[in-house]
């Protein structure tokens, strides 16, 4: 019986937009003030994000010649599997399901919640309703996480039903979100009140210290790689998935150095890093006056939900390739007979999501494997001088630059991982744990898995 296999529809502007909204989610609005705190001074700040937005191009450009030479769903899953065999491409797919998409969705959701209360109390209100105990965990329902888990049901259900509406969906929330933020940025440094001297040279924090600050950034770069994972289902993909991600990374960076510009030309580092919660609020009421925050509040809600709906298109696809090698759930590999989607696998991630909700642990997990993103993104660079080094591998896309951008990336990626060890060995260790958890689930999928 032959291997299930997805439909080509997409074009190279609906893949940009899903790395536009992968990418830009509720890390954009948090991170700033971590990173201010971690660097010590405006522009160096801005460079730290600027260094971070050149590593995640270099990772780009390896994954278009990755994804061109192995055009199917799954990302990472793919090219570690090919590289280093199926427990490598296991571990980076267990991490995405139990961590990567789903706790990032579960806390994106909640942020939802949080900033639709700006309009709707409710929806922000985390006075519990019922409790029920989980054994280690007790699932607490609050109206924040009734909203929370709604947006989360909703939008798997979209993406379940078919590829079209999925697709146009997508592209309105990235086209308001990318909108919303341009206007606000073009505003904001010409008619703000804020000041360039925020960005005269003050002492660079340590060499230890910008490099534990790229761990924030490459946090809210991650998503750069997201059309990789719907390779499968992109026309033509050694022509224009290359194409989308150049376009998406680039348009991210270009955002991302603009935002956090006018962040500064608002307020000096020293400022940004006493904040707590969202930055965009506080920036928004310095430069457009106090009646900015309802629109800046609608802004971000916008950007959440487009993250959120990227990742429910992305993260299953992970899963789907997992179970059509026989490392999943097997009904994980189904697709719908109508809509031509991969709905067990958006279910069974909507359901893990909703549950992180419930529990609150996606604050924990988050934490724990925030790392493990920069280790096998950057595994997966190491996985293409693995491929191309093996003999009949023929390669339909050249990696730009190639060797030095994706060597700068695993270089770049081995030692933010190295610095987390080191400066968050406890954090890390559990992360390391939740990762090796997965290998008994392998075996059993691989005992179960028909021969």
């Amino acid at each position: 019986m032959a291997a299930p296999v997805l439909d080509r529809r997409l074009g190279t502007l609906d893949a940009a937009a899903i790395i536009l909204s992968n990418v830009i989610g509720s890390g954009i609005f948090l991170t700033p003030a971590i990173v201010a705190s971690l660097t010590g001074g405006g522009w160096v700040m801005v460079a730290v994000w600027a260094a971070g937005g050149l590593i995640a191009f270099a990772g780009a450009t390896a994954y278009a010649e990755l994804a061109a030479l192995r055009p199917h769903a799954g990302g990472e899953y793919v090219y570690l599997r090919a590289a280093f065999g199926p427990v490598a491409g296991f571990l980076t797919g267990w991490t995405s399901f139990v961590a990567g998409f789903s706790g990032a969705i579960a806390a994106s959701a909640v942020g939802f919640a949080s900033y639709l209360g700006h309009f709707l109390p409710f929806a922000a209100d985390v006075r519990p309703l019922a409790r029920l105990s989980l054994g280690v965990v007790t699932a607490t329902l609050t109206p924040q996480s009734l909203v929370a888990m709604l947006l989360i049901v909703v939008l798997s259900l979209v993406h379940a039903r078919g590829l079209g509406p999925g697709r146009a969906l997508q592209n309105v929330l990235a086209a308001a979100k990318v909108t919303g933020l341009v206007a606000l940025v073009a505003l904001g440094l010409s008619i703000g009140d804020g000041s360039w001297s925020h960005l005269a040279p003050e002492p660079v924090a340590s060499h230890g210290g910008l490099l534990l600050a790229l761990v924030p950034v490459m946090f809210s770069y991650a998503g750069w790689n997201a059309a990789s994972y719907v390779a499968e289902e992109i026309r033509d993909p050694e022509r224009l998935l290359p194409r989308a991600l150049a376009l998406g990374t680039g348009a991210v960076i270009a955002l991302y150095l603009a935002l956090n510009m006018m962040f500064v030309y608002t307020l000096p580092a020293g400022e940004l890093a006493g904040l707590t919660g969202g930055v965009l609020d506080v920036i928004g009421a310095r430069l457009l006056g106090p009646r900015a925050g309802d629109l800046l509040a609608a802004l971000t809600a916008v950007s959440i939900a487009a993250s959120v709906s990227a990742m429910t298109i992305a993260g299953p696809r992970v899963y789907f390739a997992m179970a059509r090698d026989g490392v999943f759930f097997r009904r994980a590999a189904e697709i719908h007979p109508r809509f031509r989607t991969p709905s067990v696998a958006i279910g069974a991630q909507a359901f893990w999501s909703l549950l992180l909700v419930l529990t609150g642990s996606f604050d924990q997990l988050i934490t724990y494997t925030g790392f493990a993103v920069v280790l096998f993104s950057g595994a997966a660079g190491v996985a293409l001088f693995v491929l191309r080094r093996r003999a009949g591998e023929q390669r339909p896309v050249d990696a730009w630059g190639y060797p030095y951008m994706p060597a700068l990336f695993v270089i770049a990626s081995a030692l933010i991982v190295v610095n987390a060890i080191l400066r968050a060995p406890g954090p890390t260790s559990a992360g390391v744990a939740i990762i090796l958890a997965g290998l008994p689930l392998y075996w059993m999928f691989r005992l179960r898995a028909p021969r």
